[in-house]
């Protein structure tokens, strides 16, 4: 007995098999879908239309081979899987945007968040005339300012992480 298969049969066969090809934008629209729990308001915030979020959706749980969302006329519920999925999900999102910070600071180090301490006596005098030219300059640099005691900005400044001590 002889048992043969054409190559395009037995791929369709075995498609459960494969790995799954997600992408980021995938799991956007499925955060979105469960933050809002409406496909149009979850649509409408990622600024595209309803029809492409869902046919996103519908991918993703085709590639997945789960249903991640229970959908009614009035509701959008996460299936159990679905909520084991979105919080792998939120956590690779978290990660894509740290990856998306580390390469925008490597393109300009003067994006992103600037800590400025100052001390009282000083700062009326003094910020005037810097942050004016500095955001005109440097548009994309968020400062933050804090007004402190020497000591206190001097440790601060001596912390060795990145979470500010004041």
């Amino acid at each position: 007995m002889t048992i043969a298969f054409r190559y395009d049969e037995l791929a369709v066969g075995l498609s459960h098999l494969r790995s799954p090809n997600l992408n980021l934008q995938e799991l956007r629209y499925f955060a979105a879908v469960v933050e809002f729990r409406h496909f149009g308001r979850a649509a409408e915030s990622c600024n595209v239309s309803q029809p492409t979020l869902s046919g996103q959706i519908r991918k993703l749980e085709e590639e997945l081979g789960v249903t991640l969302l229970e959908r009614t006329n009035k509701r959008v519920d996460l299936t159990p899987v679905g909520r084991q999925i979105l919080e792998h999900a939120q956590r690779v999102l978290a990660e894509a945007g740290q990856i998306e910070s580390v390469a925008r600071a490597a393109r300009d180090p003067l994006v992103g968040a600037l800590r400025l301490g100052v001390i009282p006596t000083l700062a009326p005098y003094l910020l005037p005339l810097i942050l004016g030219p500095l955001r005109k300059r440097y548009p994309g640099l968020a400062i933050e300012l804090w007004e402190d005691q020497t000591l206190l900005l001097e440790r601060a400044c001596a912390a060795t992480d990145s979470t500010p001590r004041w």
